[in-house]
């Protein structure tokens, strides 16, 4: 029988016969007989190229083609497939008997297992017994070493000799009396022994036992061993907690008292002792604090009262300055001692701070009681006062410390940083702001310079300011690194203060260059050029101080800081001393075209020789017009005047000179130029009317307009030799300004081109 195939087995070749492939190249048929094959993966990456229906139809097509490769397979070997199925005679019997053998083997293999697994959690369990056991027996003799260490303890306070008469304050209990005193003390006393020393040594090593203590409690789980066997109200807990409270107690009673009669007789092997036992419990806080209130308290009281009222009473009022210096005498008196003891090398105790947890606490604590106000910074030179008197403080107390890190602890404390932090420095930089920033742009405000009624010097220097304004700005810029006001952790604040000074007056003098353009139009009095004079010399003064003097006294005060740093600040500050400098140009050009527009109001005048000439009889000219000896008469009294003569330097003089007569000079031969030209195209005009044959008539005036035009040129010849030798009188040469030059030829005759050589 041969399984019918509808598949065609059909090939198609191409044109050199070779049988051409149906199925595209993505379309790999080895993937699907790798063992890794997953479908989701291969359909996801071919998707990404490949549409789903081409896919689907490529992937039918191939399961056609292996249905057809299976029928033909069967086709060919059909005779061996169907011999197949009879060959297999009795399939289930062989299975059976194979069967049989693996199910014995199974319930062997299970027998064995459950007996393995009993055998292994009797041993775990047996592990866990002797764990618990082994924990038990350790918590037990950590149990017993604590009992020990609880009865050492009591038994130790039970030898501590008393003092009655010393111990006899509020504070220690009846228990711990009656456990102080007893017949112990009377054999100390009888062998003559120092009570107190010894006392201090049992201390020491009840300290010691007790540290030993808290470390047995602390171990492993045995706090909360305690805690557990406490709450089923087991009597030996009950009893061992209570026995470790009133150990706690009495040693803390007894160590206090100890340490304050050491305190009060200086005993210096007491007080050794007893730091010693605090810190071996690590209780430092409670020494500091008895020395604070047995010591430090009381003393410092005295100087500084927790009553207002009484400091009010008192001479220092709320300034500080001479409190500090009594609290250092008492320091240097009353606690230098217990600061050598705790400083003693490789005793252990370091770890006490009485500086800054005694001393400084109850400092800070007295001057919060009883003189508040001094943290106001409301009144700001008692308030800097105040805090600089601080900072010394400070730095004496770290002047007791050995070495920079307990320094750099000391200020990074928590009683440290709660003492500075009362001073509020922001608040005292923001009112001083208001001070120094209010006093000059109040002076600035003010509609017309105001120059200095008195000489006042600049504190010493040579040089003198002219100005009301510019003595105030120099004022306000020192008073930023005065002494009564500058602070050293403000001084990125008072630096920006300064730079906005030096910009708040360069823009007022800004302001009056504009202020005088505008004068004619809206201001009642106008600047004056004498006022530029002062406005050019205080700018020179306040440059040369800027970056002298100043500049120097702010590098001093900033010592402390980087060369960085430093650097910075030298080159903000040139560069706003240097803003004001580039005003002086924009000054000195204003002053300039002032002298100019008021020296050549005269050369106005010029048009008018003229209206003088013309159609006139009047004589050829032979001197000058008496307009000329006027032109350079303001400029002249200008330079004459006292302000001139006694702040312009010979090199702004000179400048102003120059720049002056140039301009005036430029002036006068634009004017004169035009009455050539109009007295030329009037002759010009003349001559034409006399070529279209003008009556007699015409040709006698024409006559009179060349003469008229020949005596102007010559008045304007004599007017421009006089104006030369009025520059000459200046110290100018005319014959150096090009419109001089200019102007002569204009007007000198043909055979006199040459410009003269004036001397005065």
């Amino acid at each position: 029988m041969v399984v019918q195939s509808h598949h065609r087995s059909t090939t198609t070749t191409d044109i050199f016969g070779d049988p051409i492939d149906s199925q595209p190249l993505w379309l790999k048929k080895n993937l699907f007989h790798q063992s890794n094959f997953d479908s989701e993966t291969y359909i996801t990456d071919l998707r990404t190229f490949v549409p789903l229906e081409n896919l689907s139809s490529e992937l039918r097509s191939h399961l056609s083609s292996l249905k057809h490769e299976l029928l033909e397979l069967i086709n060919r070997d059909y005779a061996d497939f169907v011999n197949l199925s009879t060959k297999l005679v009795d399939v289930e019997g062989a299975i059976l008997r194979m069967r049989a053998p693996l199910t014995e083997l199974r319930e062997k293999i299970e027998v064995f297992r459950g007996s393995v697994e009993a055998s292994l959690g009797s041993l775990q369990n047996g592990l866990r017994q002797r764990e618990e056991a082994a924990n038990a027996r350790e918590i037990l003799e950590l149990m017993l070493d604590t009992f020990h260490v609880v009865s050492k303890v009591e038994k130790l306070i039970k030898e501590l000799p008393s003092v009655p008469s010393d111990w006899s304050n509020g504070d220690v209990t009846s228990t711990v009396k009656s456990s102080l005193s007893n017949g112990a003390s009377l054999q100390y006393a009888e062998n003559g022994t120092n009570i107190r020393e010894t006392q201090s040594m049992l201390l020491e090593r009840i300290a010691s036992e007790m540290n030993r203590l808290k470390f047995y409690i602390a171990n492993g789980q045995c706090s909360f061993i305690l805690y557990v066997m406490a709450v089923q109200n087991l009597p030996f807990i009950e009893n061992m907690a209570k026995r470790i409270q009133s150990a706690n107690l009495l040693l803390d009673a007894s160590l206090g008292c100890c340490f304050m009669d050491g305190l009060k007789h200086r005993d210096a092997n007491v007080i050794y002792n007893c730091l010693r036992a605090y810190a071996a419990i690590d209780n430092t806080a409670g020494a500091e604090e008895i020395f604070r209130t047995t010591v430090v308290s009381p003393l410092v009281q005295q100087i500084i009262p927790h009553s207002y009222s009484d400091v009010v009473v008192g001479a220092s009022g709320d300034g500080l300055e001479d409190d500090y210096k009594n609290i250092m005498k008492f320091v240097e008196k009353d606690c230098v001692f217990l600061l050598d003891i705790s400083s003693t090398a490789n005793s252990g105790l370091h770890v006490f701070d009485f500086l800054a947890n005694s001393i400084l606490k109850e400092v800070l604590f007295a001057i919060q009681k009883g003189k508040p106000r001094a943290f106001t910074p409301g009144r700001p030179k008692e308030f800097l006062k105040n805090y600089k008197s601080s900072l010394a403080f400070l730095a004496y107390l770290e002047g007791y410390y050995l070495s920079r890190s307990t320094v750099t602890s000391f200020r990074s404390g928590d009683v440290c940083k709660e003492f500075l932090k009362q001073w509020n420095i922001e608040a005292y930089f923001s009112i001083r702001f208001q001070d120094i920033a209010k006093a000059l742009d109040s002076s600035l405000m003010l509609a017309a310079l105001t120059p200095v009624q008195n000489s006042i010097s600049n504190e010493g220097h040579s040089q003198e300011l002219t100005l009301q304004q510019s003595v105030i700005f120099l004022e306000s810029l020192r008073s930023c690194w005065r002494e009564d006001v500058f602070v050293l952790s403000c001084s990125d604040k008072f630096l920006r203060l300064s730079l906005q000074l030096m910009s708040r007056y360069s823009t007022w003098l800004s302001s009056l260059l504009g202020d005088k353009k505008d004068d004619s139009k809206s201001k009642p009095g106008p600047i004056a050029p004498e006022d530029f004079v002062y406005v050019v010399h205080d700018i020179n003064c306040l440059v040369k101080e800027v970056n002298g003097d100043y500049l120097e006294q702010v590098l001093q005060l900033l010592s402390g800081c980087s060369v960085e740093v430093l650097d910075q600040v030298k080159y903000c500050i040139f560069r706003s001393g240097n803003s004001l400098e580039n005003v002086v140009p924009s000054m000195l050009n204003t002053l300039i075209e002032s002298l100019i527009e008021k020296s050549a109001e005269d050369l106005r005048q010029v048009k008018g020789i003229i209206a003088t000439y013309r159609m006139t009889n009047k004589p050829l000219p032979v001197r000058h017009s008496p307009y000329v000896s006027g032109v350079l008469r303001p400029f002249k009294a200008f330079l004459e005047g006292e302000r001139a003569t006694r702040y312009l330097t010979s090199e702004v003089r000179n400048k102003l000179i120059l720049s002056v007569t140039e301009g005036i000079t430029s002036r006068y031969y634009n004017l004169a130029s035009e009455v050539v030209d109009t007295t030329r195209k009037t002759a010009s005009s003349l001559q034409r009317l006399r070529k279209h044959g003008v009556h007699k008539r015409g040709e006698q005036s024409s006559d009179v307009s060349d003469l008229s035009n020949d005596k102007i040129c010559m008045q304007l010849f004599l007017d421009v030799q006089e104006y030369g030798r009025n520059l000459a009188a200046l110290g100018v040469t005319a014959a150096n300004i090009s419109d001089y030059c200019l102007l002569w030829q204009c007007v000198a005759p043909a055979d006199r081109q040459t410009v003269d050589n004036f001397s005065t």
